[in-house]
């Protein structure tokens, strides 16, 4: 492909991640960048060129060696859920920004500590940087089929990284709180990794199903090559101690390495994000792994016997058979692996450099000055300048020194540097005793020993000079090999280096705390780190400060860096969050804490500490002293912890007291409405008998007939009374629990049948067929006479509701698992659905009765409901096609109690 046209595609993609970035700044707290599977994404950062290229170039070698390096990160993913959480909310609180901070942090501050751990990611990541831009610039000579350009300004490469650097630079630096979320940043890399992975399984699936027939025809045809069987073995014990040792090393690294503590813990916008990522980022290094095999084995088939770079049979094979349009889709997914890790370690390193070497150090001005010499413009800048020429450093790097390793093979040299870090990080989290000591030394110690036996042969390596100390060791000591150290020699290389210096490493660590103590600010640290849950919401209590500090002079440090108007902002929140008066003059460990937490952001950890105690004057405290008052403010911890949960009970209880009182009231209301209606309902026979018997005392001289109908009129009207009577005490029994149900096996189809057999005459008037729908014999438990009184309402209401003219009224019996439901339908007008729980309150009547309203006391179905919630069973009102459908259920067996949705 011509290299023109290439350029042109490369820009013209820069520029779409350029947008993509400024979209997602602009955006914000959009659900489309702040979003857990964003976040995931952007842990793929891990999968670099290394993974594009690199793993490709190992399978092709040596078989299944590629997959240590993504068990690691799969196996421990897991963990996430507890310690990644911690390492995020100790970084949240304390406003860490990078790992060094976090690290110096721990061991009370440490500006030392701070620096060596930003050497030692320099170190470590310099040259890995420089390997990225290397895969980019040899991939895009193989696409463009070009040679490499001596010339600086002739090699596209330069221009690539200078266009990483500006891109990086700007939007990488765009707050001067470096614990601030970059969202452009990160969803323009999530972005990169949904392509580069995308691109890679095309790739795959077209060399796997289109340039062969399948897995099982590359297998066959592969394992027809010369060393196939032996390639891929697993091996013996010593090949399996190899296997774990670099699968421990990855473990680390996913924890350790300045971009994925960038994206994982500094980036992070929610914790319950993690809860995602423990499975969706295991499953996407599966998928990227998945066509590494066939792929690498397809380009030992098709160029077996030539001399061809197998970390570049991705592009090889496409290219081969001139498919021009994927061989450019593979070139894009590698430039996005390695660009993106290229940005986001350059943005790591250079808030390190500058918060941890350049600020604390004075080497941009004086932190202790009366003279603002320091600004939070020259701290951006600084880290603006720092992220460019981090990238240049490493394309000079690139340029000018032969790296001939392999990207696996220099990624993993990088893995094992940063793996020293493991000691000091993970004790910072876990070990109360660890010290700063102790950290300092296992690092340099781990470090010495990581440099003796890689990094001097790696150096000698590249330099080609034969020298004896490979083969022979230092001065010709056997044992000083730095490949076989102390005779150890079945293990390769990288895994041989880290389990001798993490061996010293840890050795010195745990030695050096132990029989130094560290001082009472490491252990104040110690304790907040270990026990970050206890501390998370009130951490400043926890911090440990004894001296005088006026609140005018931190307030005048915050202003130099905050400015004035965040700066009150800042105290305000103080003073409300601990109750602090304003006019307070002076200030207390509170305070201290909550100042140095609002300037690490700014200038690091280590150099908030320096820059506040230049204003306030320390005591120091003695270990004892510290060790009390980290036990009372436990104490007080748990105190507030009691005093909260009861609070919270006492919210509980009143809540239910409210509502208890409610339920009285409305309980009150009802009873009132209750002997109200009563009333009425009494009221009205009573009338009509004494309106009769006056009329038949007054008047002698009444007609036979008329006189019979008055006491007819008596009679009927003083058996309504005493129905209306019976009912209510019925009704009353219930609802107090004096009324006992005497249940027996019954068949409940002949119940109905009586009951209707009952009601004959008054089915007749009305010219009404009632059909029942059942076997001949269904048994249930139940008292008869009150299931005979419950259908006889049930269809004295379907009779009074049927229409004058061909009135239907079916009963349906269905048999369930554990219950029997009855229906009883009409083919009425029916009950309005905004009534189906109402209907079975007492004296209520509905409102869609037929033109002349039905006689009725209107407490029929309450209690009708209250006879069968004493067997277990439930009634309600269900909408039917035509008419009123009411349904109940009895149980089967006796002692079950009916449950339903």
């Amino acid at each position: 492909m011509n290299s023109i046209i290439l350029l042109i595609i490369l820009s013209c993609y820069l520029a779409v991640l350029f947008f993509i970035a400024h979209w997602a700044e602009k955006k914000g707290n959009s659900k489309w960048t702040n979003n857990p599977y964003v976040y995931t994404l952007s842990l793929a950062v891990y999968c670099t060129a290394w993974t594009y290229y690199g793993s490709i170039g190992v399978a092709a070698k040596s078989g299944l060696g590629y997959l240590p390096i993504y068990l690691g990160p799969i196996i421990i993913a897991p963990s996430w859920i507890l310690i990644l959480k911690k390492i995020i909310r100790i970084s949240r609180v304390n406003k860490i920004s990078s790992i060094a901070d976090f690290i110096s942090l721990r061991y009370g501050n440490s500006r030392f500590l701070g620096a060596i751990v930003t050497v030692i990611c320099l170190t470590g990541i310099l040259p890995y940087i420089a390997l990225q831009l290397k895969a980019i610039s040899e991939t895009f000579h193989l696409v463009t089929k070009t040679n490499t350009n001596s010339f600086i300004f002739d090699d596209t490469t330069t221009y690539v990284a200078v266009a990483l650097a500006l891109f990086a630079s700007y939007y990488g630096t765009r707050y001067v709180d470096a614990s601030e979320k970059r969202k452009g940043i990160v969803t323009a890399v999530a972005m990169e990794s949904i392509l580069k992975l995308v691109f890679f399984v095309i790739v795959g699936i077209y060399v796997t199903y289109f340039v062969f027939d399948g897995f099982d025809d590359i297998y066959q045809k592969a394992s027809m090559l010369e060393n196939f069987k032996e390639k891929n073995t697993i091996g013996g014990l010593p090949q399996a101690i190899n296997w774990f040792l670099l699968c421990v090393l990855s473990m680390f690294a996913i924890f350790l390495l300045p971009r994925q503590f960038q994206v994982s813990v500094i980036e992070n916008n929610r914790e319950n994000h993690i809860n995602t990522a423990v499975w969706l980022f295991p499953l996407y290094l599966l998928i990227f792994n998945i066509f590494v095999y066939p792929i690498a084995w397809g380009g030992n088939i098709l160029f077996d016997g030539q001399n061809v770079n197998s970390d570049t049979y991705s592009l090889l094979i496409p290219q081969f058979f001139n498919n021009k349009t994927l061989t450019v889709i593979v070139f894009l997914g590698g430039f996005s692996a390695a660009i993106s890790m290229i940005v986001v370690s350059s943005i790591g390193l250079s808030t390190m450099l500058t918060n941890n070497v350049l600020i604390p150090y004075n080497l941009l001005g004086k932190l202790k000055s009366n003279e603002q010499t320091i600004s939070s413009r020259k701290i951006v800048n600084s880290r603006k300048f720092g992220i460019f020429m981090l990238i240049i450093l490493a394309y000079f790097i690139y340029r000018f020194f032969a790296l001939d390793y392999s990207l696996v093979s220099i990624g993993l040299v990088a893995f094992v540097i940063i793996a020293q870090l493991a000691p000091a990080f993970f004790g910072a989290l876990f070990w109360r005793r660890g010290s700063r000591l102790g950290a300092i030394y296992s690092i340099i110690i781990g470090f010495l020993i990581c440099i003796y036996t890689l990094l001097i042969p790696y150096a000698i390596g590249i330099s080609n000079v034969e020298i004896s100390f490979i083969s022979k060791g230092f001065m010709g000591i056997e044992l000083l090999k730095p490949f076989q150290l102390f005779g150890l020699d079945y293990l390769q290389p990288v895994p041989h280096a880290l389990f001798w210096s993490l061996l010293f490493n840890s050795f010195t660590y745990f030695a050096v705390s132990v029989s130094f103590k560290g001082n009472y600010r490491e252990r104040n640290y110690a304790e907040m780190f270990v026990d970050i849950n206890k501390y998370i919401t009130n951490h400043e209590n926890a911090f440990i400060w004894k001296g005088t500090a006026y609140r005018n002079d931190i307030e005048k440090v915050l202003i130099r860096f905050l400015g004035e108007e965040r700066t009150k902002r800042a105290m305000n929140i103080f003073n409300v969050k601990y109750n602090v008066d304003k006019n307070q003059e002076l200030a207390d460990a509170r305070l201290i804490k909550f100042s140095e937490n609002l300037l690490t952001g700014h200038i690091g950890t280590a150099s908030a500490r320096i820059l506040i105690s230049s204003v306030v004057k320390e005591e120091k405290i003695s270990l004892p002293e510290v060790l009390k008052i980290l036990e009372e403010s436990k104490e007080n911890i748990i105190i507030n912890k009691k005093l909260t949960e009861t609070s919270k009970e006492l919210k509980e209880i009143s809540a239910k007291l409210q509502t208890a009182n409610s339920s009285l009231i409305k309980k009150d209301q009802q009873k009132d409405e209750f002997l109200d209606t009563v009333t009425h309902e009494l009221r009205t026979p009573i009338t009509a008998i004494r309106a009769a018997s006056e009329i038949l005392h007054d008047d002698d001289e009444i007609p036979e007939d008329l006189k019979k109908q008055f006491l007819q009129n008596i009679i009927s009207e003083s058996d309504r009374l005493n129905r209306l009577i019976d009912k209510i005490l019925d009704l009353e029994k219930f609802e107090t629990g004096k009324q006992t149900i005497h249940s027996t096996k019954n068949n409940l189809v002949n119940t109905i049948e009586k009951a209707i057999e009952a009601l004959q005459q008054l089915i007749k008037n009305k010219n009404i067929t009632i059909h029942i729908e059942s076997k001949h014999k269904i048994n249930a438990y139940y008292d008869e006479d009150r299931i005979f009184q419950v259908i006889t309402n049930l269809v004295s209401n379907a009779i009074k509701f049927c229409p004058e003219k061909e009135g239907l009224i079916t009963i349906q019996i269905s048999e369930k698992e554990d219950f029997i439901q009855t229906v009883v339908q009409d083919n009425g007008k029916g009950i309005n659905t905004n009534d189906f729980e109402v209907i079975f309150d007492k004296f209520y009547q509905s409102t869609n009765q037929n033109i002349k309203k039905p006689v009725g006391s209107g407490l029929g179905l309450a209690i009708c409901k209250q006879i069968i919630e004493h067997h277990k069973g439930k009634i309600w009102a269900q909408t039917s096609l035509k008419g009123a459908s009411i349904a109940f259920t009895l149980p089967k067996n006796k002692n079950i109690e009916i449950n339903m949705s």
